[in-house]
């Protein structure tokens, strides 16, 4: 596979699962690297990877799916949603939540 540009900035380089640059190194799916990517090309993998590592929230979906919530100061106050598989590691989706309210513990 040759590498081609993609919108995380500096030289990344997609191998198989793996998207990464100089600073972060995540799993993902094809969904996220097809489509994710082209429809929100401003979702970079180490906001991904923050988010995983000190997530704000972080809930099970029923098929499994987990969600994490956190904050990204380049985003303008806005709170992403990282969407992993089962493994909680995977990234399948990625995007501005703007219904993110705080759980109340």
């Amino acid at each position: 596979m040759t590498n081609s540009h993609c919108p995380f900035g500096g030289a990344p380089h997609n191998h198989g699962t793996l998207v990464y640059n100089s600073s972060a190194l995540i799993k993902t799916t094809a969904y996220f690297r097809e489509q994710v990517l082209r429809k929100r090309p401003y979702i970079q993998a180490d906001w991904c990877e923050r988010i995983l590592l000190r997530p704000l929230a972080k809930a099970v979906q029923v098929d499994g799916r987990i969600r994490f919530w956190g904050i990204v100061p380049e985003l303008g106050g806005r709170i992403p949603r990282v969407v992993t598989l089962a493994d909680g590691e995977t990234v399948h989706n990625a995007f501005p939540d703007r219904n993110f309210k705080m759980p109340v513990p």
